[in-house]
C-alpha cells in the first residue's frame, strides 16, 4: 500500500521504468514473467512455502517488504504460544476451519537478495532500492543504530525520560521517526548486523533496567530473531 501512496511525479517515474506484471492491491491482470520479486507478509501457512518457492525460481532478485517480511514482525507473537491455542484464541469455534504453523520471515524459507525494512515501510527506501536495482547497483541501508539518527534530529534520549527504547540495537534508516514523534524505537527495523550487546547492557544498567524488561519490548516485532530464541 505504501506504493500507491508515490505521489503522481514518483509513480509516473516507476512506471516508465518499470513494467508492474502482478500487483494484486492495484492491478486485475496477473503474470509471472517477472525479474523483480517485492514479497511482503511473513510466512503463517504451510501453503504459502511453495508458492513462495515459485516465486524464488521465477525471480532474479527477490526483496522483503516490511518487517513482516524482512523479520517475521508482530506476526510472530503467536510463536509463544502452541498454534491450536491460537487458532482458539482467533477463532473459537470456528478454529478447525482454519490452519496456522510457526510465523517466520521468508528468509527462513527461501533466500532474500535485499531487504525494505520499517512497519510500514518507507515510500523513500522503496524508490532508493528500486532505483538502485535498475542501475544494477547494491542498495545501500543503514547499518548502524536508531540512535545515531537520533542524535542528528537533536532528540531527547528517550532513556532520560524515564522510557524504555530499542534504539541502540535497532537498524537505523528511519530518521527516527516514531522518537522525533515522541514516542520510542519500538525495534520495527530488526536489529543491527553486530549489536553492541556492551554498550545495551551498560545503557540499561545506568537506567535501572534489566535485561528481561527490554526482552520483553523486543517480541513485539522481533520474536523470531536469534536473540529471541
Amino acid at each position: 500500500m505504501e506504493v500507491l501512496n508515490l505521489t503522481g511525479e514518483e509513480m509516473l517515474d516507476l512506471l516508465g521504468a518499470v513494467e508492474i506484471v502482478n500487483f494484486r492491491e492495484a492491478i486485475t491482470n496477473r503474470a509471472d514473467n517477472y525479474d523483480i520479486a517485492f514479497v511482503e507478509g511473513s510466512i503463517t501457512r504451510e501453503s504459502e512455502i511453495p508458492r513462495l518457492q515459485q516465486i524464488r525460481e521465477q525471480a532474479k532478485i527477490v526483496v522483503a517488504l516490511g518487517s513482516c517480511a524482512c523479520i517475521g514482525g508482530v506476526n510472530c507473537l503467536k510463536n509463544h504460544l502452541t498454534m491450536n491455542q491460537a487458532l482458539q484464541m482467533v477463532y473459537g469455534d470456528s478454529a478447525k476451519y482454519y490452519d496456522t504453523i510457526l510465523a517466520r520471515p521468508i528468509s527462513a524459507v527461501i533466500r532474500v537478495d535485499y531487504y525494505v525494512r520499517n512497519c510500514p515501510p518507507i515510500t523513500s527506501e522503496f524508490l532508493k532500492v528500486v532505483k538502485a536495482l535498475l542501475l544494477g547497483r547494491k542498495p545501500e541501508i543503514p547499518s548502524y543504530p536508531v540512535c545515531t539518527e537520533c542524535k542528528v534530529a537533536g532528540n531527547i534520549c528517550v532513556f532520560e525520560l524515564g522510557k524504555t527504547c530499542l534504539g541502540p540495537v535497532t537498524r537505523a534508516g528511519c530518521k527516527a521517526i516514531c522518537v522525533t514523534g515522541g514516542r520510542h524505537c519500538w525495534g520495527c527495523r530488526g536489529l543491527v548486523d553486530e549489536p553492541n550487546i556492551n554498550s545495551e547492557e551498560e545503557i540499561l544498567k545506568k537506567y535501572g533496567l534489566t535485561v528481561e524488561q527490554v526482552v520483553e519490548k523486543f517480541k513485539i516485532y522481533n520474536t523470531y530473531s536469534e536473540v529471541m530464541r
